[in-house]
């Protein structure tokens, strides 16, 4: 039995050894081949993280879920347009064409756009982790919370939503930041990992209602994770901040 624990506990910090080393050294780069993935899953101990096909939508569901007020399953289709709720202890991982979300617990977020395009999202309450493709020439993409209005250039993106203000730290890429009620509350981030995160106030002095705040409720294994699923990684090479995954999907 004590050699069998100690085979054991060898065999984890072995996976989490190999966890640390890929991303270092640029495994995920090619994340969407199966050889990859499968190095992911032996990595964290779950199930690959897969590349959605043509015809999917949902990576994992679990708890009470709705997609356009009706009760989800694995085999829902989202769209562009949908409005997704989520219950207590509850979450959803899912893609809309080129974008993916982590849509946690209590949170409501009510997409707009067409097909499998999204052109914004609103997030009403909660939050949700999102990475977005690139857009093509002229188009955008529009992040709103209860506080807040965010332009996506392309990126990473985690958020909370609340009655008195809003969190929304940049993991990678550029953003435009403006306060709902202030127009002269505005900032352009510009982020390499987790490198400006911000609280946005819905009350307070007149161009100074975005200011800083700490990294926080959000791990680069869920943005390895979400990236995975539309056939992308993660713009870092390497984790900085990584000691271990802060949740299995």
């Amino acid at each position: 039995m004590k050699d069998r624990l100690r085979d054991l506990l060898a065999k984890e910090e072995s996976r989490r050894d190999f966890m640390k080393l890929a991303i270092e050294t640029g495994l995920f780069a090619g994340v969407a081949s199966t050889g990859a993935l499968s190095s992911m899953a032996y990595a964290i101990g779950g199930d690959i993280p897969r590349v959605l096909g043509e015809g999917e939508s949902i990576y994992k569901i679990k708890g009470d879920v709705s997609v356009d007020a009706r009760k989800a399953n694995k085999n829902t289709i989202i769209k562009a347009n949908s409005f997704i709720k989520t219950g207590s202890n509850s979450l959803i991982i899912f893609k809309v064409g080129s974008d993916a979300h982590i849509l946690r617990e209590n949170s409501e977020m009510q997409l707009s756009g067409e097909n499998f395009v999204e052109e914004g999202l609103r997030l009403v309450t909660g939050k949700l982790l999102s990475v977005f493709g690139a857009r093509s020439q002229g188009s955008s993409h529009t992040l709103r919370t209860t506080t807040a209005t965010i332009g996506i250039r392309g990126t990473g993106v985690y958020a909370e939503s609340e009655s008195d203000h809003s969190y929304v730290c940049t993991c990678y890429g550029v953003v435009d930041i403006s306060a709902s009620k202030d127009n002269s509350s505005k900032e352009r981030i510009v982020a390499q990992h987790h490198d400006a995160p911000r609280y946005i106030m819905k009350n307070g002095k007149e161009g100074s209602l975005i200011v800083p705040a700490p990294m926080k409720n959000h791990d680069d294994e869920e943005l390895l994770l979400v990236e995975a699923i539309v056939g992308r990684t993660t713009p870092f090479s390497g984790v900085r901040s990584y000691t271990k995954p802060r949740k299995s999907y």
